[in-house]
């Protein structure tokens, strides 16, 4: 199990409820409760945490994971950081 180290989970914050987050596991869980009553639990992938809301996780699940490398990919065809024309 990953720990996250405590200088990375004193500035962490839950994107819904803005309130501290504390390690419980494999996962990050909210010091407070969100709108629902209930504590917002976000994993922990190979050491990073997750921190989307909880409806944005399945739009997340289904994108293709190249797209997260298009930005690396375009910034190695284009070093000077201009956009391409």
């Amino acid at each position: 199990m990953p720990k996250i180290s405590p200088e990375l989970l004193s500035v962490l914050r839950c994107p819904v409820t803005g309130s501290a987050l504390v390690q419980e596991g494999e996962e990050l869980v909210t010091a407070t409760a969100g709108g629902n009553g209930e504590k917002l639990r976000y994993t922990i992938e190979d050491g990073i945490p997750l921190l989307l809301p909880p409806e944005l996780l399945p739009a997340a699940a289904a994108a293709p994971s190249d797209q997260h490398d298009a930005g690396k990919r375009a910034a190695r065809h284009n070093p000077a950081g201009h956009a391409a024309t």
